[in-house]
């Protein structure tokens, strides 16, 4: 494997007539962009990349932003949650509880 985690970013976005609302490509990018630099900031041993992706399909929960291998999806996101993903699920393994998707409402 190439990456030892692979971060994606939501950025799907959806005409303004549709139904279901979209993460967006606007907000999504900002969220690419601090993930991006966040973590060249933080020169880690370990290789991660951070991109943008199209949908994840559980856009009615907020931003999305989904963490490989282990697949976790974090809902909600904001720009303020990167440093805390960071620290917290990709340098420590340790997922940020209050960000998960609750499966059970999916």
């Amino acid at each position: 494997m190439k990456y030892d985690k692979h971060i994606f970013i939501c950025t799907n976005q959806r005409a303004p007539t549709a139904t279901r609302q979209s993460c967006g490509e606007v907000h999504g990018m900002i969220i690419v962009d601090a993930f991006k630099k966040k973590l060249k900031e933080k020169e880690l041993t370990i290789k991660v990349r951070a991109q943008k992706s199209g949908c994840l399909d559980i856009c009615d929960f907020g931003q999305t932003v989904v963490v490989y291998p282990e697949g976790v999806f974090y809902v909600g996101v904001e720009e303020s949650d990167v440093d805390e993903i960071i620290e917290e699920h990709i340098i420590h393994n340790r997922p940020v509880a209050r960000l998960l998707l609750d499966k059970s409402k999916y």
